[in-house]
């Protein structure tokens, strides 16, 4: 595998791709933090503390920022609201900051429209979710002809069953497939299987790799041998592949086996074990992984960001879990700045 072809916690190699329809090239090396969608008591967008907290993380060397994923509560969001923040966003930031945002809906129609009114507002790039509706018809299944006809049903119902997965793994590939080709922008492949309750196998993502306006893939699944497979089978592709969460950061480095310095753009070979500390690990696992999104923003708010409520029906934190998140930053020695 080539070097730096997969780094992690929206940190990915530098490797360039041209985009099928805008001609444009996009290197997403670097570190891309997803942002929360700030709400007022009253469950308004808070645009004034989006504006406070993007100009102190203006401050630190992100490549770009990344709205509308999990931790922005998209589903919450009106359309309207979606496409908003998207043009917000992109006037707070420098230019050469890039902006990715996640543009899925259920029907990919409705993806297509999103992803473009999303580029017209500023996005340089679109992550996209499988839709998780009709999960049962969305599922992606590899055909295994090798398998042995099963002795307890009839024939007819083998054949049915084989025909069922074809159908599944066929409506995915339209599905991204389609998106790819209407979208005015680059699509990331987004795979974030215990929102969607679907995980996108390595076969489906390697034949959507080839895509000329597919350039990557953002797994927050955290299967490291997934990941791993998809960069063995993407390496003749200018593919970018991107572990989605700090809680299996390290373990994708040890894949890659680069990370970006900041003596320059490139990606050079580090000591991991120095640079990511399981301190840093261990926290992003206990608030995404155990009390999601409120933890999140209850974390924003103790280390001098606005965090605020999430809209319902996610419920806030109670006291003692706040107590928890705090205690837990404390000990890692993350407080508030000044």
């Amino acid at each position: 595998m080539s070097a730096g072809r997969l780094c992690a916690a929206d940190v990915t190699s530098g490797i360039k791709r041209l985009s099928y329809s805008t001609g444009r090239t996009l290197d997403l090396s670097g570190i891309f933090p997803p942002i929360a969608t700030p709400f007022l008591e009253d469950e308004s967008i808070a645009y004034d503390k989006l504006e406070e907290n993007i100009k102190k993380w203006n401050k630190i060397p992100f490549k770009g920022y990344v709205v509308q994923g999990s931790n922005g509560e998209y589903p919450f969001l009106t359309p309207g609201e979606r496409v908003d923040m998207v043009k917000r966003v992109k006037a707070l930031i420098p230019k050469d900051k890039l902006l990715i945002s996640g543009s899925a809906c259920e029907s990919t129609r409705q993806t297509i429209e999103m992803t473009n009114a999303m580029a017209k507002s500023g996005a340089d790039a679109v992550m996209v979710l499988c839709p998780s509706y009709f999960k049962a018809s969305m599922t992606s299944f590899e055909l295994m002809t090798e398998e042995p006809l099963p002795h307890d049903i009839a024939l007819n119902q083998c054949l049915n069953r084989i025909y069922f997965r074809v159908l599944q793994l066929s409506a995915l590939t339209e599905y991204f497939t389609s998106v790819a080709d209407g979208s005015k922008v680059p699509v990331i492949l987004y795979n974030m299987p215990a929102n969607t309750g679907i995980d996108m196998t390595a076969p489906l993502i390697t034949s959507l790799a080839s895509h000329p306006n597919i350039i990557g893939l953002k797994d927050s699944g955290g299967d490291i041998t997934k990941m791993a497979t998809v960069v063995k089978n993407t390496k003749h592709l200018s593919f970018q592949v991107i572990a989605g969460s700090t809680g299996f950061l390290l373990p994708a480095l040890l894949v890659a086996k680069t990370v970006p310095t900041s003596e320059d753009k490139g990606c050079h070979v580090v000591n991991t074990s120095e640079s990511l500390p399981v301190t840093l690990q261990l926290l992003s696992s206990f608030v995404t992984r155990e009390l999601g999104v409120p933890a999140m923003k209850a974390a924003l708010d103790y280390v001098g960001l606005y965090g605020g409520p999430c809209r319902r029906p996610l419920q806030p934190l109670t006291s003692e879990e706040v107590r928890r998140v705090q205690d837990a930053f404390k000990a890692a020695g993350y407080g508030p700045s000044n």
